[in-house]
């Protein structure tokens, strides 16, 4: 038996969040290891949908142990929020099933405020942030002056970190011509909720490490996709945090042994949310069907996805860079009414036919997509749940890019609905 890491293989919006409740039906724990609340799943149970940030999707499943790890950066508002939520919905959220890093860094008001000041001033050259904040707690993290939720423990601590902190925001904001946070007014507001952060905190390096030897199965769930790694993706049109596989170790306090197979959740198309390179997007036409049959809006922000065909270049780059041994295809049914469907094979750079992303931002605005063209298959696989029920020509158009990316499937998702799930590989057995 193998744990698993969940992690996107392109820009995120692949369906992570079905595939980790659908995973989780076979573990014992999951771990959320990077991100914040800018990236959302959703899932559908039993006709019910849940819209989740910060929690992890096993949440929603009863007897799981749901883990915040401190790679994760936490707006505690947004947390508190978002559990009495999906406690509305009938879901029970406790110090039994859910635990917080004590290392986990805190956004706080600041962050967000920082974050919208930049992307208002940046123009054109905006990078396309969901403006939650997660940039600048980052910052604060690496720059050793953050507000971690240990801090909460003491008032007195928590008095020091913010002299530090505020230090910092507040030279910044003078400026720009900006109020500047008064320290008492937001020690204030930290300490009211203080108590109700604290209880779900623990060493959590610690917990994993019971775990492991206790047996348990852990299933590591990444947020957003690898293109958008601060390292391995399309910079600076990047998220925060390093969102690979090789990060569900040091984002929950782990060793790499402990991670076990990776399998890399992909759509059967591409999309993209913000600003940044995107080589086969479809601005019209075939684009906008993709994106009507795919309701392609982002679940955290409800913006529209820009939309294009399958990019087997950069599937197949970020399957080397994240070590991905197997992938699950999703949304296969959006495809189902296309007279012919493509796949990008190559890149054309400056007459020159390459087969990878290059890293330089201009370098991947140039570059022109090679297509290989599908059959469309021209019939309904919605619902579709063993290789047999699909067609011949979307037999074919799975097999191939299973060549091209050089990586085989584990599964293929045709709808929403976690049963509607075609199981080719166990990726905790594998």
């Amino acid at each position: 038996m193998s744990n698993v890491v969940v992690v996107g293989s392109q820009w995120g919006d692949e369906g992570k969040g079905k595939i980790v409740d659908w995973l989780s039906d076979q573990a014992d724990v999951v771990v959320r290891f990077q991100g914040g609340h800018n990236a959302g799943h959703t899932l559908v149970i039993d006709g019910i949908t849940y819209k989740l940030k910060l929690l992890p999707s096993g949440i929603v499943r009863s007897g799981k142990i749901s883990i915040i790890g401190n790679g994760v950066v936490v707006d505690p508002w947004a947390l508190l929020d978002e559990i009495k939520s999906i406690q509305k919905q009938g879901v029970k959220v406790s110090e039994e099933n859910l635990i917080i890093a004590e290392t986990a860094n805190l956004i706080l008001p600041y962050h967000k405020e920082m974050d919208e000041i930049r992307e208002d001033a940046a123009g054109k050259g905006k990078i396309g942030t969901t403006r939650r904040g997660i940039g600048p707690a980052y910052e604060d993290k690496v720059g050793r002056r953050a507000i971690r939720v240990m801090d909460l423990r003491s008032e007195t601590n928590l008095d020091q970190r913010l002299d530090i902190v505020l230090q910092h925001h507040n030279a910044i904001r003078k400026g720009l011509n900006k109020k500047v946070y008064k320290k008492e007014e937001l020690k204030k507001e930290l300490m009211k909720i203080a108590p109700e952060i604290l209880k779900y905190s623990q060493p959590v390096w610690k917990k994993i490490n019971e775990f492991k030897e206790q047996n348990k199965k852990i299933l590591f769930e990444g947020a957003q996709g690898i293109l958008l790694d601060v390292d391995h993706g399309t910079y600076p049109f990047v998220t925060s945090s390093n969102t690979v596989a090789a990060n569900a170790a040091t984002g929950s306090g782990c060793g790499p042994d402990t991670v076990g197979n990776v399998l890399g959740i992909t759509k059967a198309y591409t999309t993209r949310v913000g600003e940044g390179p995107f080589p086969t997007e479809l601005t019209e036409g075939d684009g906008e069907k993709l994106g009507k049959r795919g309701n392609e809006f982002g679940t955290v922000t409800n913006r529209k996805r820009r939309c294009g065909w399958f990019d087997a270049v950069l599937v197949k780059q970020t399957i080397k860079v994240a070590g991905i041994k197997g992938i699950a295809l999703t949304k296969l049914d959006v495809l189902d009414d296309f007279d012919e469907i493509k796949v990008c094979i190559k890149y054309d750079l400056d007459g020159k036919e390459i087969d990878y992303l290059p890293a330089a931002v201009e370098d991947q605005k140039k570059v022109k997509p090679i297509y290989k063209n599908f059959p469309g298959w021209k019939s309904e696989t919605r619902g579709a749940r063993s290789i047999e029920d699909l067609p011949d020509k979307a037999k074919e158009y799975i097999h191939g890019i299973e060549d091209l990316v050089e990586a085989k499937l584990s599964s293929i998702s045709t709808s929403p609905e976690r049963e509607d799930t075609i199981l080719l590989e166990d990726p905790f057995n594998n």
